[in-house]
């Protein structure tokens, strides 16, 4: 069967739906009749993307967390290029993932249909050990950090920097008091977000030391409001069940204006952080993760610093506190140091908004497909 009015996407990390979606909508718009079909969260579906496989069950990170799903992502790889080789697309459009999208790439370059990659794997830090198969396979990298270009072209991959999709998700979000109110928190009291990732396994490990670093923070500064950003794949009482008695509130659906109205962001590493700079809002950055997939990681990851903030603004703006180091005292300390100190404040803020000029003026979605017609002509 030769599809030619179909694309494959595949993204399967919930921060790929949002950018996902609105590359579909501008598909859509090129090329009226396309299909689109692959894998995708809610967003992406809504946009008519034609799902493989249930978008939860696809959030799983880090290396030994993988393995007892390892038999579920053979088996979905295996119906991904099955469906591939069947309908033969016009394009395959890969987005992050690289565990799996990698592979996917590798299993159905032979069919000899244009592999483009929106949101590149962080080759640059995992010691360039997957460079050669992006080389190999990769027709088009769309990248969404002006360095990324940079570092691909120099690489020999065709690369186009076609700005970060955070740009237009909040370019006209409303301003910080509009977000406290709607958060529920007046003008006065000083608001501590809390962002323990959009996943599971995220949640589990980061939500308990955030719980303790709030409560020592309001032993400390009495009247502060904290406010855990959940996320509407995670039920409340997974969230209820960790934060035991303590009082703090837990907000669905609302992680943008949280981090807008906050006057510091206590996050999990990931894309969050990206939010957080653009709002230019104080952060300090946590990362943990099982012991297997941590020794593995740092044995591979070619950088002092793992904070994308870090990254892009080319020396440490924020405080990052990985593994054993993020614990409640010390995410305590750092979050108090950063509020107690007004010069350090505005500094970090002003770092932020340096951060955020650096990831484009807007349009990621049609500048993605603008490149993608120069390379296949998908209508």
């Amino acid at each position: 069967m030769d599809d030619n009015g179909s694309i494959f996407i595949s993204a399967g990390d919930p921060s790929a739906d949002f950018p996902g979606r609105n590359l579909i909508d501008e598909l859509r718009r090129v090329c009226p009749g396309i299909d689109v079909f692959g894998l995708g969260g809610p967003l992406m579906q809504a946009a008519g993307l034609a799902p493989l496989a249930e978008h939860r069950q696809l959030a799983i990170m880090g290396f030994w967390e993988v393995a007892p799903r390892l038999f579920f992502f053979r088996g979905l790889l295996h119906r991904a290029a099955a469906a591939i080789a069947e309908r033969r697309p016009r394009a395959i459009i890969l987005i992050d993932y690289p565990g799996f999208n990698l592979r996917l790439a590798k299993r159905v370059r032979h069919l000899g249909i244009p592999i483009i990659y929106y949101v590149s794997p962080q080759v640059w830090a995992w010691g360039k050990r997957r460079l050669r198969t992006i080389k190999d396979n990769v027709n088009l990298m769309l990248v969404i950090f002006p360095f990324e270009e940079t570092f691909y072209r120099e690489h020999g991959v065709a690369a186009r920097f076609t700005g970060h999709p955070i740009v237009d998700r909040f370019g006209s979000f409303p301003d910080k008091a509009a977000c406290r109110a709607k958060v529920g928190v007046d003008e006065t009291t000083r608001l501590i977000a809390l962002l323990p990732g959009s996943r599971i396994q995220e949640v589990k490990r980061m939500l308990p030391v955030m719980v303790e670093a709030a409560q020592i923070m309001k032993r400390k500064m009495r009247g502060a409001a904290f406010v855990i950003a959940g996320v509407a794949d995670i039920e409340r009482g997974f969230y209820e069940n960790i934060i035991g008695r303590e009082d703090l509130a837990v907000s669905f659906g609302m992680t943008p204006e949280i981090i807008r109205g906050a006057d510091l962001v206590i996050t999990s590493s990931g894309t969050a952080t990206i939010e957080t700079a653009y709002f230019a809002t104080p952060m300090v950055v946590i990362y943990k993760t099982g012991f297997v997939t941590y020794q593995i990681a740092k044995r591979l990851i070619a950088l002092d610093v793992i904070g994308m903030v870090n990254i892009i603004a080319g020396k440490k703006v924020v405080p990052e506190l990985i593994q054993a180091q993020a614990n409640g005292p010390e995410i305590a300390r750092q979050a108090m140091a950063i509020l107690d100190d007004p010069e350090r404040y505005a500094r970090m803020m002003a770092d932020l908004r340096d951060v955020r000029d650096k990831l484009g003026a807007g349009d990621a979605a049609r500048q993605a497909v603008a490149a993608i017609m120069e390379t296949v002509h998908i209508c």
